[in-house]
């Protein structure tokens, strides 16, 4: 399995940017409620509400903004591996938030493909 070993390094890599930006933000990834008011935000943000975020002079709206992009990154990350039949997995904050989004993605129905 020599050259897949990139993709555990990616999300090992991807789940401490994720922790760092929920430091920044306060996330108590044990608050599934929580979890999934910023699931909902991530999912029905348009790129031109992230990249307002990205932006913003409040560094917790841009840490928001950065969280939802590295969780895009993880989801893409775990895609590509299984695609070649390697098992990719977060840490604890990633299956939270991860959990979090496929509940909320759910809850939401399809979604119209971007323009």
């Amino acid at each position: 399995m020599s050259g897949f070993g990139h993709y555990a390094r990616d999300a090992i890599e991807l789940e401490r940017e994720i922790v760092k930006r929920g430091i920044l933000l306060d996330v108590d990834w044990e608050d599934h409620a929580a979890l999934r008011t910023m699931a909902h935000e991530a999912l029905t943000c348009t790129p031109e509400c992230n990249l307002q975020m990205l932006r913003d002079p409040d560094p917790k709206r841009r840490a928001r903004a950065e969280l939802y992009a590295l969780a895009s990154l993880m989801l893409e990350v775990m895609r590509q591996s299984a695609e070649i039949g390697v098992h990719t997995h977060g840490g604890p904050a990633w299956k939270a938030f991860g959990r979090a989004l496929i509940e909320e993605a759910e809850r939401l129905g399809p979604r119209p493909p971007p323009a």
